[in-house]
């Protein structure tokens, strides 16, 4: 039955958190699969004597077990009666997994570790390469795409037909849970710009474009969590024996949603964050060398800066006596 498999126990904390293979999702052997092509990369640098920080490793396995935890536990079968429960999983596939994947930067391991032959060999590292550069590419990560789409899966998914028909099949449920991670890939993609990018903004743009979505966030759970009527067909009958008010569930749903992007939002915050003062240290850095330089080529001794600054004051001088 899939992903379509309800229990018949209510759910406990034991019982929502344990796996669940037999409601598991076909997204979470997409999981092991991305576990298992980071490590064939990282074995094809490790023979080439290439370093690379297991900070990485460890950021893209761990979004690699979340991936597969919360597509292959309880979360995902009670999830299939529960609003609440659901809501913790696409939080997690949406906020937590791509952080955590983008983290491990897997652009940079692949085109590090793929071959860059000619002929077929080499046609992979090319794809990736072409897809970088492409309008295609730009496109889907411009904020003019991925912010609508962020804040799309939240009302157009919720507030319109589309989840009930997505919940009432197993190709369409799976393809939810892939919309929900791709689009936060998409979204936090440019903005923690670890990885090359079709298009990179500056820091204080990426914090903005950040931020921008925040107010439709917590509107969003406001909404689900003040609602008097229940919004989504799948989730107004969950089982008698389980004794959970539908509409009670719907409220917690909507504080799952309401509270969960501060977390996240904070994170990348402190990375883009990190990165702005490290490229401010690096500029500042190669100036101090690049002064240092010149000072040791002139002969008196002076900050070819100032020396430039001096002599444009001298120039408007001359043509203003």
């Amino acid at each position: 039955m899939g992903s379509m498999h309800v229990p018949e126990l209510p759910p406990t904390a034991g019982r929502v958190l344990g796996l669940d293979l037999a409601a598991a999702s076909p997204v979470a052997w997409l999981a092991v699969l991305l576990a298992l092509g980071y490590l064939v990369g990282l074995w094809r640098l490790h023979r080439r004597g290439v370093r690379w920080a297991p900070s990485r490793t460890a950021a893209w396995l761990i979004g690699c077990a979340t991936l597969f935890h919360v597509t292959a536990s309880g979360l995902q079968s009670y999830g299939m009666a529960l609003f609440s429960l659901h809501m913790v999983q696409h939080m997690v596939l949406s906020m937590i997994t791509p952080l955590l994947l983008l983290l491990g930067a897997p652009v940079t391991l692949m085109l590090r570790a793929l071959p860059a032959a000619q002929g077929p060999a080499g046609m992979p590292r090319r794809a990736l390469l072409g897809a970088l550069h492409s309008r295609l590419g730009q496109l889907v990560s411009s904020p003019l795409f991925t912010i609508p789409l962020f804040i799309a899966s939240l009302y157009g998914v919720y507030f319109t037909p589309l989840f009930d028909e997505l919940m009432s099949t197993v190709p369409g449920h799976t393809f939810m849970l892939l919309h929900f991670l791709v689009t936060g890939l998409l979204f936090f993609g440019p903005i923690m710009a670890i990885d090359p990018w079709p298009r990179r903004s500056g820091h204080g743009a990426r914090m903005l474009e950040l931020l921008l979505p925040a107010p439709f966030h917590a509107f969003f759970g406001v909404i689900v969590m003040m609602s008097n009527t229940l919004l989504l067909t799948s989730y107004t009958t969950p089982p008698e024996s389980w004794g959970i008010d539908p509409l009670y569930d719907q409220g917690a749903a909507g504080g799952i949603a309401w509270s969960f992007g501060e977390f996240p939002t904070v994170l990348v915050l402190a990375v883009v964050f990190f990165q702005w003062t490290r490229s401010e240290d690096r500029a500042n850095r190669s100036a101090d060398r690049a002064r240092d330089r010149a000072i040791a080529r002139g002969e008196s001794g002076e900050d070819p800066e100032l020396t430039a600054y001096n002599e444009r004051l001298r120039r408007l001088a001359a043509q203003h006596p």
